[in-house]
């Protein structure tokens, strides 16, 4: 950039990447930190019995931060759409800081009853609040701030951001694993990674106040002003909303169960230790972590719907064969590599979804767009993914969860064959996707 870029640009090629991405880890990384060490706080919050028992009362918690998301991505998305991406992502990652100090504080069950499961419960409420808005307002300044023909690469580092937020919680519960006795991790050692979250989401929050507002925004601010980010003026675009919420429905659903749930299922299903079922998640993470913009980039070459066509038959076929040999996992490396390729398959979702949904909206309702449709998405499939997986288990029929997530991806599969191809869409009135007029530079990220 030159120093007559406009103040609404960014002024290194990648700061949009980081400052749109970077709230995303710290997001995601308490998001995360909630599932991966339930096995661990399950028991101070609720009575001593059944451990899948247990593990359902917090599953249960933690569906219902689902349920909260819809509702911050309305309030969220609007804010978005009204006041501008920059201050919905610096709003975003204030509430899953105050939402990861409440549970690192919250009372045990012994100490005042199920009032500690009641600040635990608020504070899930809080994270989806939270999340609710962050995924809509980090897709759309990232798609935003791309130059065309880049923004499936750029906007992949939203699962980069969400993927390595999961790796540094996945990362700390395998050093307190080596570092700190059972007992201890039972009693209070699981309250530090939430101690964590709340000070890196502090963090975030001094580096989001310089972030610069994406160009495409600001060139239509005025438009409508009125009506954007209104549930009137989305009712107008309801057969994209509707699109969102199908195509979500397939990716959502296995992207929890190979992700969040997978450490559960390894150390509950196949009986592997809990910090060998750790490092296998880990493992499989990072590297599925790796694979998202190289997907994103492909998707700039041959389009968004190949890799989404690609995903909804591997998943439709591959789940209940994968899930299958993955309850009968006895190594570390056949667990690994059952993991990593339901993780390769899941990137044909992962990679795009977010600039995929970003496109088919127009800027002046764009964040409420995404926002409420993927947020109901999640509640219904995603937030509910691990819960019904154990009232599977707990059932004795554990296989009809694979079938589940197969049918699932069945029904998104259908979507993607039928659906628009959305690489070109223009994201502002009037420009489409040709070169910036003479004297005005477009706000890029690459």
């Amino acid at each position: 950039m030159t120093d007559s870029a406009p103040r609404s640009q960014p002024r290194t090629p990648w700061r949009a990447v980081f400052g749109g991405s970077i709230g995303n880890l710290v997001e995601w990384y308490d998001w995360f930190v909630y599932a991966s060490f339930a096995t661990y706080f399950a028991g101070a919050f609720f009575p001593k019995g059944n451990d899948t028992a247990q593990l359902l009362n917090t599953a249960g918690i933690f569906a219902v931060g689902f349920f909260m998301r819809p509702v911050g991505g309305w309030l969220l998305g609007r804010f978005a759409d009204r006041r501008g991406r920059k201050a919905a992502l610096t709003l975003t990652v204030t509430l899953m800081s105050a939402s990861a100090l409440l549970i690192a504080i919250a009372p045990t069950y012994d100490q005042v009853g199920y009032f500690g499961a009641v600040v635990l419960l608020v504070a899930r409420l809080l994270q989806g609040l939270s999340v609710g808005g962050e995924y809509a307002a980090s897709a759309t300044y990232l798609t935003e701030a791309s130059r065309p023909g880049g923004r499936g690469f750029v906007s992949s580092f939203q699962y980069v951001s969400m993927t390595a937020g999961q790796l540094i919680g996945l990362g700390l519960q395998i050093l307190l694993q080596h570092t700190m006795s059972d007992d201890a991790l039972h009693s209070y050692g699981w309250r530090i990674p939430f101690v964590v979250g709340a000070v890196g989401a502090a963090v975030i929050f001094w580096l989001r106040r310089n972030l610069l507002e994406t160009e495409v925004y600001t060139e239509e601010e005025d438009h409508q002003g009125r009506d954007r980010g209104t549930i009137a003026e989305l009712l107008r675009h309801r057969k994209e909303a509707a699109l969102v919420i199908a195509l979500t429905m397939g990716g959502t659903v296995a992207y929890y169960t190979y992700t969040t749930y997978l450490t559960k299922y390894l150390s509950n299903t196949a009986g592997m230790s809990k910090s060998d079922a750790s490092l296998v998640s880990f493992c499989a993470l990072f590297l599925f972590m790796l694979l998202q913009p190289l997907a994103g980039s492909l998707s700039d070459r041959i389009g968004r719907r190949p890799l989404l066509i690609t995903f909804g038959i591997g998943s439709m076929l591959c789940t209940v064969p994968i899930m299958t040999a993955l309850s009968h996992a006895d190594s570390f490396a056949g667990a690994l590599l059952l993991s990593l390729a339901a993780l390769v398959i899941v990137t044909g979702y992962t990679s795009i979804n977010a600039v995929v949904k970003a496109e088919l909206f127009p800027t002046h309702v764009r964040a409420l767009g995404v926002a409420l449709p993927y947020a109901l998405a999640n509640a219904l499939f995603g937030g509910t993914a691990e819960y019904v997986a154990l009232w599977f288990k707990k059932g004795g029929v554990e296989s009809g969860y694979y079938w589940y997530v197969s049918a699932c991806a069945a029904v998104s599969l259908v979507v993607y064959l039928t659906m628009r191809e959305t690489r070109d869409a223009a994201l502002s009135r009037g420009r489409a996707d040709a070169p910036a007029a003479p004297g005005k530079q477009r706000t890029t990220a690459v």
